[in-house]
């Protein structure tokens, strides 16, 4: 491929040089694609944050308009897991933040993300059963596959962030000199 000829640029003391903007465009490109990818994880953040907040309210005045026509406890059970996926969408705007502040993505909250989610779909399940107004077998071996498989979910999640825990950190080297 050929490039185009270099053009001349006068510089600060007079003199002349050839500038070859191809050599400079891809660095110019790429400053450009990470501008918009930070800019990505900011609205992305900001979208999760407004969203829980919107949430948050919204579940709140179903709360209570539930809680004078159904009674406070199907009501209160829809508002724990509303509140629940508030906090899974807070995790998540935390994620980005700390993403933001050190370009590093955690493991971690992910693994806490999926602990939630798993207790909220146990407790969905619980409240979906409890007012089934006739339970099946089926239904009940369903429900019991359903609780078993999310509770050995949330105990693996639980090792994993326990093993993580227990890693060892990054080793910093250690400058050798002279101690005073």
């Amino acid at each position: 491929m050929l490039e185009p000829a270099p053009k001349p640029q006068q510089t600060d003391d007079g003199s002349w040089r050839t500038y070859n903007l191809m050599r400079h465009l891809p660095c110019r490109v790429v400053d450009w694609m990470e501008w918009l990818d930070r800019w990505g994880y900011v609205t992305a953040g900001m979208s999760l944050l407004i969203l829980g907040m919107l949430i948050f309210v919204h579940s709140w005045y179903v709360f209570v308009l539930g809680a004078m026509q159904t009674g406070l406890l199907v009501a209160g059970l829809k508002l724990l897991n509303d509140l629940l996926l508030v906090i899974i969408l807070l995790e998540l705007y935390r994620t980005v933040i700390r993403f933001l502040q050190t370009g590093i993505l955690a493991l971690e909250p992910y693994l806490a993300v999926g602990i939630i989610a798993c207790t909220r779909r146990i407790l969905t399940a619980s409240a979906e059963l409890s007012h089934q107004p006739e339970v099946t077998d089926i239904m009940f071996q369903r429900y019991l596959w359903d609780v078993g498989l999310n509770v050995v979910v949330i105990m693996v999640l639980i090792l994993a962030v326990y093993l993580i825990r227990q890693r060892p950190g990054p080793v910093t080297p250690q400058v050798s000199g002279p101690r005073l």
